[in-house]
């Protein structure tokens, strides 16, 4: 049955997937969003559905202060079968200025992969992506990027392998260098080591991890090397074209857009096989707003079916490198079953839904609240903050959706305000928002942009408002431009100012590189941080579902555009 990539659509980056005792996991990148480390769950390859997070308590993660695109990088999931036990590896970057990445490698680990995980316990600095392999000896390896920080050196480094001693709890022994990757492309990263058939195989994610992206094999007889290029170079790819760039650490590699090709940046892929003995690669991917380059769904996930040659070589099913818009999974039916919710969010459990994350830091109770009048904010800093801030939000996961949300809130000050907004960033969002002008002496609805980290408030678009009590806010967008609303009570919507554009908040505006547009509810007060506002729902409904609160599309896994 034909399903349509990606399978993770909008900010999901980086997977990694394991199969254990018929239940499919994957793990992607969260950046500096918190929690930490989403995690999905499937029977089918095809239909996957949230089942949590990784890294819940501070214990296991702080995000204090980090900028866009740091965080938390590139986890791998893994599991012994011998202890019975998963492990999730994960770096956290904290700078990246002038060229020394300054992260720590940590790894967690759990009995119920949908329970708790242990706390977090630290590995290595020396570069990120750390990997694990569970030889089937039992002995346990960890490979990662060694971050090549000098001057006149081949950047940006090489892959290593060291063992880890799973009673010390910590990596043991020399360090082995594996080389510079299996193809000229440069930028070899995400390693991960299997072992099949006698043979060690070296996956790593080459091309950078925009426009030139690729996913290469390389193996060997010893965990440790020296390992051979696969004579294909590229297993998969959305640039089958060869290039030398070995040596160029820079990754977008925005030359390399093709602007007829609908999937790109394929790459960072992880190989799970299924109890058939079936062999599926999931890799990175994105769709950017073509013609242009901008991807305003930021890095998703996608699924590719494999096959290993005579001469065992892992390759797609297809028999080309070129990643498919389509594959055909072994899937009785279609299930109701989406990794994202569509409809109505009204907030009335104790705890946040999967689909929503705070920035950076949790929100304790004396900050955020739920329950049956909908969710509640106290404001803090405002969007720009490098640290308190009390914005909840969830993924674009569509490139034409429509946000409603209904907000009763008072403000007191200019310094306070609350509403809706598109947020990739504190240098690049959209803030539609309620607050206080002293130069109209009432309660106005406004606009708040920031396009690279330049504050416009659009004072010509502000409207003064009589009830600011259950007020409605939509945000609509669609594809390349955003249109913003609102009503009073009784009232009819009306568009506040213009379409703006949502090619700001891509990964390639200004080259912020990782993450993806976010749309979520905020509330800031800094005068004295006492001020609220309550939103009563959150609808989110991608235009093909607007007749009703379900997903109408006829494949479960359409981009629905």
């Amino acid at each position: 049955m034909l399903f349509d990539n990606p399978v993770l659509p909008g900010f999901n980056p980086d997977p990694s997937i394991i199969c254990v005792e018929d239940v499919y996991y994957m793990a992607v990148s969260t950046f500096e969003w918190f929690p930490g480390i989403k995690l999905y769950r499937s029977h089918d390859l095809a239909h996957w559905e949230q089942c949590g997070y990784a890294l819940t308590r501070a214990d296991q993660l702080d995000l204090s202060g980090v900028a866009t695109a740091q965080g938390v990088w590139a986890p791998c999931l893994t599991y012994n079968a011998q202890q019975k036990r998963f492990y999730l590896s994960f770096s956290v970057m904290f700078s990246m200025k002038e060229q020394h990445f300054d992260l720590n490698n940590y790894y967690v680990t759990s009995d119920d992969i949908e329970g708790e995980w242990s706390s977090a316990r630290y590995l290595n600095s020396s570069g990120f992506d750390p990997s694990f392999f569970h030889d089937d000896n039992g002995q346990i390896w960890v490979t990662n990027l060694e971050w090549e920080s000098r001057q006149g050196y081949q950047h940006p480094g090489r892959i290593i392998v060291q063992e880890f001693d799973p009673q010390q709890q910590q990596l043991t022994g020399p360090v082995f260098n594996l080389g510079y990757g299996g193809t000229q492309r440069g930028c070899a990263e995400g390693p991960h080591i299997y072992k099949r058939q006698g043979y060690y195989y070296l996956m790593t994610a080459e091309g950078g991890t925009g426009y030139g992206h690729a996913v290469v094999m390389q193996r060997s007889r010893s965990v440790t090397g020296p390992y051979q290029s696969d004579p294909q170079h590229v297993v998969l790819t959305s640039h089958p074209e060869e290039f030398d760039e070995l040596g160029d650490d820079e990754s977008v590699k925005l030359h390399r857009f093709d602007p007829n090709r609908i999937l790109q940046k394929s790459g960072h892929g992880c190989l799970v096989e299924t109890p058939q003995g079936e062999s599926y690669v999931v890799h990175l991917c994105a769709r950017p707003l073509l013609p242009s380059p901008y991807c305003t769904l930021g890095r998703e996930t996608a699924i590719q079916h494999c096959r290993w040659s005579d001469d065992g070589w892992l390759r797609l099913a297809s028999g080309d490198i070129e990643a498919q818009l389509q594959i055909d999974l072994p899937v009785a039916q279609r299930l109701p079953i989406l990794p994202y919710k569509v409809g109505r969010e009204d907030f009335s459990a104790p705890t946040l839904p999967h689909d929503y994350q705070s920035y950076r830091l949790p929100l304790d109770s004396s900050v955020l609240q739920t329950g049956t009048n909908g969710l509640t904010l106290r404001g803090q800093g405002s969007l720009f903050s490098g640290r308190h801030l009390s914005l909840v939000a969830r993924r674009l996961n569509h490139f034409q959706a429509d946000i409603e949300t209904e907000l009763s809130f008072t403000p007191q000050h200019y310094f306070d305000s609350a509403g809706l907004t598109l947020y990739y960033c504190a240098d690049n969002f959209i803030y539609l928002r309620v607050y206080y002008s002293e130069a109209v002496q009432q309660v106005c609805v406004g606009v708040t942009t920031s396009i690279g980290g330049k504050k416009t408030e659009h004072k010509a678009y502000r409207s003064p408002i009589n009830n600011p009590q259950q007020l409605k806010l939509r945000v609509q967008v669609r594809h390349n431009k955003a249109t913003l609303h609102f009503a009073e009570q009784g009232q009819s919507l009306q568009q506040i100012g213009e379409a703006f554009s949502m090619e700001t908040l891509s990964d390639e505006y200004g080259y912020q590189k990782f993450t993806g547009t976010f749309v979520g509810m905020f509330c800031e007060d800094y005068h004295r941080q006492q001020n609220q506002a309550k939103f009563h729902y959150l609808d989110y409904l991608p235009v093909e579902a607007n007749k009703g609160l379900t997903h109408t599309c006829d494949n479960a896994l359409s981009i629905c555009d």
